[in-house]
């Protein structure tokens, strides 16, 4: 089974904020939406990643109950909508520990932090399985060179991915403990994130959509 097909079955109650706010992120009428479902996502997958950019862009302005407040129906989404193995329902717990580490409950965020750890053990095996899409568009040429390498192609995205997969760890074991990491994996997702709506692009999401401790000097 291809791992952008696992999904987990509907359970528990949302929070009553948290309907209005995916329809605003992700309108009916959002042509990336038609796109996305196109290439076989669902409006939940899309609808994680606005969350996650938008509750990084609220913390970077200084909004921290904003942050707080979308991080948390990004984990209600996960628990609904993902597998515990997918990479991004680790996320949303680890970016859950940061909501509670914003209000103030630093226990649970260590908790939640080390859970997600241990839930991002899972990814090699998700990397492994996870479904590239083709990426050549511009020419004739580059389709075919594609084509020729596409199995070494495939393995160096592999690759590349286990090396996000580490440094997203590093950060959750630095979230477990509440030490601070010195790196934004958060900017580096803009230039990172695949055009295709595929696998690779959820594990992105994962990896670089993380909340981890920042060291002093780098939280203006």
């Amino acid at each position: 089974m291809k791992a952008h097909q696992a999904c987990r079955a509907p359970a528990g109650r949302c929070p009553a904020s948290a309907i209005p706010i995916l329809r605003a992120l992700v309108p009916a009428s959002d042509a990336e939406l038609a796109a996305a479902r196109a290439a076989g996502w669902r409006g939940c997958d899309l609808g994680w990643e606005r969350l996650q950019e938008r509750a990084e862009s609220a913390l970077h302005a200084g909004n921290g109950a904003g942050a707080t407040g979308l991080w948390r129906h990004g984990w209600w989404l996960a628990r609904l909508r993902f597998s515990t193995d997918d990479p991004r329902y680790a996320t949303s717990l680890a970016n859950a520990g940061m909501a509670a580490r914003l209000t103030g409950n630093e226990p649970l965020a260590r908790l939640r932090y080390a859970r997600a750890l241990r839930l991002w053990g899972a990814v090699p095996d998700w990397v492994e399985r996870m479904d590239i899409a083709r990426r050549a568009r511009s020419s004739t040429f580059h389709l075919r060179l594609e084509a020729t390498y596409w199995e070494d192609y495939k393995a160096s995205i592999r690759r590349r991915a286990m090396d996000f997969a580490r440094e997203a760890a590093a950060c959750l074991d630095a979230g477990a403990h509440g030490t601070p990491v010195t790196f934004r994996l958060h900017e580096r997702w803009r230039g990172e994130r695949p055009a295709a709506f595929d696998d690779l692009r959820k594990f992105l999401g994962a990896a670089l959509l993380l909340a981890a401790p920042q060291s002093p000097d780098m939280t203006n």
